[in-house]
């Protein structure tokens, strides 16, 4: 990614106690966004399109799993995962029929969509764990964790290119989601964020 340096260069210095202040975590994506290629933008506004509600259905997911960009596939495909383990726990929990509401793709879905959901899910047993906390605020908490590792682990040797950027956007989002939902710990996940981008920026080439 060109603009990887200037992109690093703009994220704040964190100290204790620091606050958004006047930015929001929406801010610092559009700054991000501002910074970066037409074709970037167009990646990104696909990635973005997927955190609206109204956008998550078979035919989203379908490009989703089939797009050019490979995180875009991988972080959509766990996304995807999620989603569905969530459903069939709520319905487990209500008495419905395991499978009612899950997202699902018939036979006229192209095979790479197909084989894409025919693998086994990796993380499964590690959401389960966090699907059966009690403490509602818990549970959310350690699904975003969840989230958040797989990023980290999609983007390990991404440094200079659009990944790199996808795996902050879509952490940010995450920092956004609990921002709202707890300040301090919107604030606790931004300076790790921030920490982890600075920290892998140095170890390759940044010397700020």
């Amino acid at each position: 990614m060109n603009n990887y340096e200037y992109i690093v260069a703009s994220l704040p210095d964190i100290t204790t106690g620091w606050k958004f202040g006047e930015k929001t975590p929406e801010d610092y994506i559009e700054e991000i966004v501002s910074l970066c290629s037409d074709k970037d933008r167009e990646t990104i506004s696909f990635l973005l399109d997927g955190y609206k509600d109204e956008n998550l259905n078979a035919d989203f997911y379908a490009s989703a799993l089939t797009h050019s960009d490979s995180f875009i596939r991988e972080y959509f495909l766990f996304d995807l995962n999620v989603r569905n383990a969530k459903v069939r726990f709520l319905n487990k929990a209500l008495g419905r029929q395991a499978d009612q509401d899950v997202l699902t793709f018939g036979e006229e879905a192209s095979p790479a969509v197909l084989e894409a959901v025919d693998f086994e899910f990796e993380e499964s047993a590690d959401l389960e764990t966090v699907l059966a906390q009690n403490d509602i605020l818990a549970r959310e908490r350690g699904i975003d964790d969840l989230m958040w590792d797989k990023i980290s682990n999609l983007t390990t040797f991404n440094y200079f290119d659009i990944d790199a950027i996808l795996g902050f956007i879509t952490k940010m989002n995450i920092v956004a989601r609990w921002y709202r939902l707890d300040e301090q710990a919107g604030r606790e996940m931004f300076k790790k964020l921030v920490d982890e981008v600075r920290g892998t920026f140095k170890g390759v080439e940044y010397k700020g």
